[in-house]
């Protein structure tokens, strides 16, 4: 008996009710990203019932090319977010059943970096910084990438994320390098409550830099166990995919393996749910969010879509009958919605279980609901927040 859970980064399903206090009124992740593009094919995912949520909500935008199923395969709904914030790591632990609140700590857009954290940085790196703003992380490496190759000097910024990031061309900083410097800043960055120290190693020359998959995130430390500590101390392995370890902190998993790309990640969550016969599989596929979200492409978040769910029709076939699979995103990223940072949405939440009939899962208050199924699939002590909704499955 196993349960894998997939989190598909960034494809959100319609503006969150308190979408106002972050500027997020009017996103769609989903529904806009088909209709740029004509439709979106997908008939894996229109099966299991992806179509049927927009329906469950007030407004809900329809999902061009994918309409309700008359009987999905598979339980579905959409999940809003409790915890403050709509960046990755709110999103995984309310997931794994934490609640973040109060919300990370935000730098602002210019002067980003308080002046004694700067110091502290420079001072025990012996490296100084150049960027200290809030920026697209390939349009900063193109601005500043040339200067960082000819002085040594780091390139760190952030975003609308709590996050602080350090790029770095790996001729002159050797990746094994740029960690080191990256758990200094997040040793730094601690007393401030930043979500993320982000590694961002890039390669080339000016004018035709690019950004390398030894990216690595450091994060803060969960305040509570999550279900993946619960699951392990429990006895029950858990398996990581992509860059789930990170999020975590490494905690609570018995083997992971750093994928960097959703075609890996695919591979790799396909190979073990051939080998593991119980436990959690825990996946994350990044590039929705890391390549056409963040940069606006509906075309090729759609494309990226569209292969995932040819992907699931060979997938689904594999997961036996005491199996379940849950299919979730962090946040939306809408890719034709203003700026480049990602939208405070609903999250779609498919659940499948072989000779299980579908049915609809509501609008469920908390992405930790997923937290509580999981202890109850593997008949765990219940989690401090959160409605299973085994029962409905």
């Amino acid at each position: 008996m196993k349960a894998v859970v997939i989190v598909i980064d960034s494809v959100g399903i319609g503006a969150a009710p308190d979408a106002a206090a972050y500027g997020d009124v009017g996103a769609s992740t989903l529904a806009h990203l088909a209709a740029a593009v004509g439709g979106l094919h997908a008939p894996t995912l229109q099966k299991m019932g992806l179509g049927n949520i927009p329906g469950l909500l007030c407004g809900g935008e329809q999902i061009e090319g994918v309409p309700p199923a008359n009987q999905p395969i598979a339980s579905y709904g959409a999940m809003g977010e409790m915890s403050d914030g709509k960046d990755t790591i709110t999103g995984h632990w309310e997931i794994a059943g934490l609640l973040v609140d109060p919300g990370f700590h935000n730098f602002p857009p210019v002067h980003s970096f308080p002046p004694d954290l700067i110091a502290a940085f420079e001072n025990e790196t012996g490296r100084k910084i150049i960027g200290d703003k809030a920026a697209s992380g390939t349009a900063i490496i193109e601005e500043l990438g040339e200067e960082h190759m000819q002085t040594g000097a780091l390139i760190c910024y952030t975003s609308a994320d709590s996050v602080f990031q350090i790029a770095a061309h790996e001729d002159i900083v050797p990746v094994p390098e740029l960690y080191r410097y990256c758990e200094i800043a997040r040793r730094l960055c601690d007393p401030l409550r930043v979500g993320r120290v982000i590694a961002r190693p890039f390669i080339g020359r000016p004018g035709s830099f690019k950004r390398t998959e030894n990216r690595k995130d450091f994060a803060y430390l969960p305040d509570e166990p999550t279900i993946l500590e619960r699951l392990k101390e429990a006895g029950n392995p858990v398996y990581a995919v992509g860059k789930i370890e990170d999020i975590y902190a490494h905690r609570g998993i018995t083997e992971s393996i750093h994928t960097g790309n959703n075609k890996d990640s695919q591979e790799l969550v396909e190979r073990w749910t051939k080998e593991k016969t119980d436990g959690l599989i825990f996946a994350n596929f990044i590039d929705y969010d890391m390549l056409y979200g963040h940069r606006r492409d509906p075309k090729g978040y759609a494309h990226s879509i569209e292969l995932t769910d040819q992907w699931l029709a060979d997938y689904l076939p594999l997961l036996g009958g005491d199996d379940m699979l849950i299919i979730t995103a962090d946040h939306g990223n809408d890719p034709t919605f203003k700026g480049t940072d990602h939208t405070r949405e609903y999250v779609p939440l498919l659940v499948y279980r072989p000779g299980h009939p579908g049915a609809s899962l509501g609008i469920r208050r908390g992405f930790y609901d997923i937290a509580q199924s999981l202890a109850k699939f593997f008949s765990l002590p219940s989690m401090p927040r959160g409605a299973s909704f085994i029962a409905f499955t």
